[in-house]
């Protein structure tokens, strides 16, 4: 598990007073604001975060020392992470992105293949992008109890029965 999490993006300026347009990755998306300050990727800025009012996808936000749309087009693309602690524990049979990344994917037979890289959500649930040896390009696993009946994130693991010819 990792120390800090990423909760959202910064996709630009919304206005000319350094208001931002803020995209949650949060399960709850208005969330984001409740987690503490803040912090871009390098760890280098802080920023206090108030939800305004939704907009398309995301919300409009003002975060704590941007008061310009200068500098809230700076930040365009901005990654922002929350302490780990800040964030609420998950469910049974939930599990954080950030968890399951990098973990080793093995077959029902133990054979490696291969490790989590990203996780993708197009709709119609999660999939686990899955690069390993052998592989020419990355497999997506459909992330259901079928194709994936265990996750040990304390064991690093994730055991995957995918469907045939997947692999």
């Amino acid at each position: 598990m990792t120390g800090r999490v990423c909760v959202g993006a910064i996709a630009g300026a919304f206005g000319v007073r350094g208001e931002v347009r803020l995209k949650s990755f949060c399960a709850e998306p208005q969330a984001i604001a409740a987690y503490g300050p803040l912090t871009t990727e390098d760890g280098t800025r802080r920023f206090e975060v108030t939800l305004m009012q939704p907009v398309k996808a995301g919300y409009a936000a003002r975060l704590s020392g941007v008061t310009s749309k200068e500098a809230a087009d700076a930040l365009r693309g901005t990654r922002l992470y929350a302490d780990r602690a800040a964030l609420p524990p998950p469910e049974e049979g939930e599990y954080y992105h950030a968890d399951l990344i990098g973990l080793e994917v093995r077959d029902t037979g133990g054979h490696l293949l291969g490790h989590v890289r990203a996780i993708h959500d197009h709709g119609a649930g999660d999939l686990l992008e899955v690069h390993g040896p052998g592989l020419k390009q990355t497999v997506l696993l459909p992330f259901t109890h079928e194709a994936v009946p265990t996750v040990d994130i304390a064991g690093g693991k994730i055991v995957a029965d995918p469907p045939e010819g997947l692999f």
